[in-house]
């Protein structure tokens, strides 16, 4: 029997924006036609972008959808697509893919299953359409099916599978996979550190236990400002990964395709118990109402003209798959933050990035991060067309990324007099060293003068015995103004330096430090960036490469210089180790567990404390969570990152008053 070429694509969409997903859908089902794809998978939601949040609640969006379907539809003449879009149904939405053919629509699959947990809460806009209906809806001007459908290509069945639905218990498709040969999962699967790996064995043992050939495609980039996609279409065949496609990068999309053989599935089938018994006494009503007829997508190739691959089973299938290579957690991190990064700058039209630069682990990493992200896409698409993609005039002849950085990344320290030399000249270095444009200020008068305006007030000195707190944190504030003001000059986004594990306690000052459009350092914990930046120093391939510069902030014990220097601040005497931070954090967010289990768990992970020591600790973490939500709640945007995310609008809600963990070390007993 004849190979089946079958492809899947990674598209970087923008909620909402309909006429930029219509061309980028578009341009890669044409890319597909050229390369000979006969059957393509789309991401979910492609049409509209999946982070629309409450625009689904307006019907315009999916007329909208629908008229851009519309226009699609010319362009897949001589191919089969399935793509996703939203389609209201009786008062009713759906999430759903439409599969498409020769110009014409065969059928809406509605999503079955919808996930409510974290970033993810379709069931606040989409109903979950009940498994086994089938109904008709009008859609793209005709009488279209709707529901738990599968498709029959001549002899070749084909089930789709909608992200969360390959995820469940009993995965959706499992009532059709006796019929059918291929599954198809467009999908819109969030990025978080490990996640990739989770993914694989699910489409492996997908396609082991329903005996058939799997695609998996997914969305790649920020889409809607929080969520990162890292693409990476999969292909798995009798339990085994038998294509990768890449996973980040900054294009549009791309392509993956693989060469099938059809008959695998079926032959695994009569060799293998089956899935689970056919009801052969079906009558044909039965099976029309769940399975739509339709061409064979090879004679559908070959019937309208387009070029057409031969290929047979005596040959060595095509696999137009990059090769994989595992990515480390301290690659993926960065890989990342810079697509984050590149498409926050580009999706918002800002002209470059701010940090306010202090010489510590945070804001260092920060500004590297942004640097590693012009070197990667320069490098990817050339240094012009990075510049082009970012709506940034054109570099002159001879340029180099360098001249990229300085025009983008902004950084400027800002001292104060307990401000230490240390710092500085880490700062400046790096600064240096990554070809930023750099500023050295004194915000010291700025601070003397609203200290002086309250002493007015308040008819009294203000002193470090009585007024610590205070003091602090009008240093941190000071700093604000100087740093808005330059990235409004410059129409750049101010980055916000705070890290999760601050934002777990309250460890940084409101107008302060969290100052900022965009926080890329929130969704993870400062124990893993003193590591990672270890890493960065010495042992990154990526971007730049290895930033020796680092060496002077790795150097430090990371303080916040606010108090003055006798007094040898550091942030762990402030609130306790990192180590034990990111554990508390780890088991009360991610584990859901309460105080007196963690304790328990921690005394195995730290051995080397005393217990009542580490029990001092885990009450100060509570009590600190417990008052500075508040905090949480006004920090900028954040990227997801892993899933100990504290995102009180996307993962972890918290009343902002409580009194559930108003408790000390004593109240952590045996």
């Amino acid at each position: 029997m004849e190979l089946l070429r079958v492809a899947g694509a990674t598209l970087n969409q923008t909620p909402l924006d309909f006429t930029g997903n219509r061309n980028r859908i578009i341009a890669i089902i044409s890319e597909a036609k050229r390369l000979g794809i006969e059957l393509l998978c789309l991401p979910e939601l492609c049409v509209t972008g999946y982070g629309c949040e409450d625009a689904f609640f307006s019907i315009s969006t999916a007329q909208a959808a629908e008229a851009s379907l519309l226009e699609i539809l010319p362009h897949t003449r001589g191919i089969t697509v399935l793509l996703g879009l939203p389609h209201a149904y009786y008062g009713a939405l759906y999430n759903c893919a439409v599969m498409v053919q020769d110009g014409k629509v065969l059928g809406l699959n509605a999503k079955r299953v919808l996930p409510r947990e974290g970033v993810h809460y379709e069931p606040r806009w989409f109903r979950p359409w009940p498994f086994g209906k089938v109904v008709t809806t009008q859609f793209a001007n005709a009488r279209i099916p709707l529901g738990d459908i599968r498709f029959r290509f001549g002899t070749l069945g084909v089930a789709v599978e909608i992200c969360e639905e390959a995820w469940d218990s009993v995965p959706a498709s499992a009532a059709h996979a006796d019929a059918v040969n291929i599954i198809l999962n467009p999908s819109a699967s969030h990025f978080a550190l490990g996640k990739y790996s989770k993914r694989e064995h699910l489409v492996a043992n997908s396609s082991r236990s329903l005996r058939v050939s799997y695609v998996y495609t997914n969305l790649v980039g920020l889409e809607a400002g929080r969520m990162i996609y890292d693409g990476g279409v999969i292909f798995a065949e009798a339990g085994e990964i038998v294509g990768r496609g890449r996973r980040f990068g900054f294009s549009d999309g791309e392509l993956a395709f693989r060469d099938l053989n059809p008959e695998l599935a079926s032959a695994n089938k009569l060799m293998g118990k089956p899935v689970r018994e056919i009801d052969v006494t079906a009558d044909a009503d039965e099976l029309a109402r769940l399975e739509i007829q339709a061409r064979d997508p090879r004679q559908v190739r070959r019937e309208a003209g387009e070029t057409t691959i031969s290929k047979s089973t005596q040959q060595l299938a095509a696999n137009g798959c990059p090769e994989y290579r595992h990515l480390s957690r301290e690659e993926e991190f960065l890989h990342a933050e810079m697509l984050g990064l590149f498409d926050y700058l580009r999706k918002s039209g800002s002209k470059g990035y701010v940090v306010s630069l202090s010489g510590g682990c945070d804001s260092a990493c920060c500004a590297v991060l942004v640097a590693h992200m012009l070197a990667a896409a320069s490098s990817e698409l050339g240094l012009n067309q990075a510049a082009a993609r970012l709506k940034l005039p054109a570099l002159p002849a001879g340029a180099a990324v360098s001249d990229l950085i300085h025009r983008v990344l902004i950084c400027v320290y800002q001292r104060t007099k307990n401000s230490g030399p240390v710092t500085q000249s880490a700062a400046e270095s790096l600064a240096k060293a990554l070809g930023a444009t750099w500023f050295d200020a004194d915000v010291q008068p700025m601070v003397d003068a609203y200290t002086k305006a309250a002493e007015l007030l308040l008819q009294r000195p203000l002193t470090w015995a009585d007024d610590d707190l205070s003091l602090q944190n009008i240093q941190a504030r000071a700093r604000a103004p100087l740093a808005w003001l330059l990235a409004n000059v410059r129409q750049a986004i101010l980055l916000t330096t705070s890290n999760r594990s601050e934002a777990a306690v309250g460890y940084a000052t409101m107008d302060g430090d969290t100052a900022g459009g965009l926080a890329p350092l929130a969704g993870i914990d400062k124990q893993f960036l003193r590591s990672w930046l270890v890493w960065a120093e010495h042992s990154c391939s990526l971007g730049l490469g290895a930033v020796s510069a680092l060496h002077a902030v790795n150097a430090q014990q990371p303080t916040a210089e606010l108090r003055p220097p006798g007094a040898g601040q550091r942030d762990e005497d402030d609130l306790m180790p990192y180590a034990v931070l990111e554990r508390a954090e780890r088991y009360m967010v991610r584990d859901r567990l309460g105080p007196a289990d963690i304790l328990t768990t921690m005394a195995f992970d730290f051995p080397q404390i005393p217990r009542p020591k580490l029990a001092a600790y885990l009450a100060k973490f509570f009590r600190l969570w417990s008052q500075n939500q508040w905090k949480r709640e006004r920090f900028a945007p954040s990227f997801h990152i892993d899933d100990e995310s504290l995102d009180p609008k996307t993962w972890c809600r918290f009343p902002i008053l409580s009194q559930a963990y108003a408790l000390d070390a004593s109240d952590l007993k045996e």
